[in-house]
């Protein structure tokens, strides 16, 4: 695991020929991101079922996996779980052979049970899912075994302890979240240390949160490193991480790729120094979100309302952190017109059970609702 540049090429939040649509990716774009990414020396790759609603394997096969040759990239995606309600354990090998025919691989170099939490896991145990892992490791369809998690420290022990088989755990791991008290993501970290499990990071920009800071900390980062750009720091924190192999950035656009590549094709842990500014910017930032959502999306596929909610605190942040109340409002305008309003959620609490930020959103709304709908 150690061998492979730290930086991974995340298929969560690609180029877009339109802004609206997930499904619509911009395939030459992707295309081109990709043999850079690869011609850099950079290898791994990590798609999801769900992903660009269920699009994202679809786009690897075509940019990836028929361009180049199978040995030179490395693989993951990740069993959905939390979609799984309802659903047989004989499922599991129906999604498995999917995404195996999606992506046109006859293996995955890591497969992850997708976002375990208290429900998920419980699913996981019903399903026996963990053996069903096993089983493909043993049969040639899969090289290494973990899971992303959202949930506490304590959880994340009771898992790693009942099953050891674990190679890996997929955490949100980021500056703003290391002492926070819902993500845990230093706990969570320390749980997989004493367990003796590798690290994948995920969200070390928090959904591009951590690109676009206020003024007063970006200026804290400049005065250190007036090239470094803001996300640079972010992805470093993570990567400086001693038990962290692998940090996944969902990159959007060609512009993001060549300024990730370009510090961690020779990657330099952060100093002191640096350390001592990332809890300075810390502070500064916390005092300017109002909702710290990550754009994960994972709320919105089963709103009944069709609440487009990430974009709803976009606008929401962007109000408490600039004022600008007449942009925000137009463009909450044009957010309504295409989907329902904040005053339509019905309470039905879907969108929390699948948060992985444990926010309360219903509240939220309710706030929102009151802020720009009067």
């Amino acid at each position: 695991m150690s061998e492979m540049k730290k930086l991974g090429f995340g298929m969560m939040r690609l180029p877009l020929t339109q802004p609206d649509d997930p499904t619509k990716i911009d395939l030459p774009q992707v295309c081109r991101m990709v043999d850079t990414f690869l011609g850099k020396g950079f290898t791994y790759f990590d798609t999801a079922y769900m992903y660009h609603n269920h699009c994202s394997e679809k786009i690897v096969k075509k940019a990836l996996v028929e361009r180049h040759p199978r040995d030179c990239f490395k693989l993951a995606t990740k069993l959905p779980l939390g979609m799984m309600k309802g659903m047989e354990p004989s499922d599991m090998e129906r999604i498995f052979q999917e995404q195996r025919e999606k992506c046109g691989v006859d293996y995955f170099d890591y497969y992850l049970l997708h976002c375990l939490d208290k429900e998920n896991y419980a699913r996981a145990q019903e399903f026996d899912s963990f053996a069903f892992l096993q089983q493909k490791k043993a049969e040639g369809q899969i090289r290494k075994m973990g899971f992303s998690y959202h949930d506490n420290a304590e959880l994340l022990d009771q898992i790693l302890t009942e099953h050891p088989e674990t190679e890996f755990v997929q955490l949100q791991i980021n500056y703003l979240d290391w002492e926070d008290d819902n993500v845990q993501s230093r706990k969570c970290y320390e749980v997989c240390v004493k367990h003796g499990k590798p690290v994948i990071v995920m969200e070390p920009v928090k959904g591009g949160m951590l690109a676009n800071i206020p003024e007063k900390a970006a200026d804290l980062f400049k005065s250190c490193e007036p090239d470094a750009s803001i996300a640079s720091w972010a992805v470093r924190f993570t990567a400086s991480l001693d038990s962290v192999f692998m940090v996944l950035s969902g990159m959007s656009d060609e512009q993001q790729l060549q300024d990730n590549t370009s510090f961690m094709t020779d990657f330099k842990p952060l100093s002191k120094e640096e350390l001592t500014i990332i809890d300075q910017a810390v502070d500064i930032i916390h005092a300017s979100i109002a909702v710290s959502c990550t754009s994960c999306r994972y709320c919105t596929e089963g709103c009944p309302m069709k609440i487009a909610i990430p974009d709803c605190f976009t606008l929401y942040n962007r109000q408490y952190q600039f004022g600008d109340a007449s942009h925000s409002k137009e463009r909450f305008k044009d957010l309504i017109g295409r989907s329902g309003k904040p005053s339509e959620c019905i309470a039905c609490g879907q969108c929390e059970e699948h948060c992985p930020q444990h926010l309360p959103i219903i509240e939220n709304l309710k706030k929102l609702a009151g802020m720009f709908e009067n």
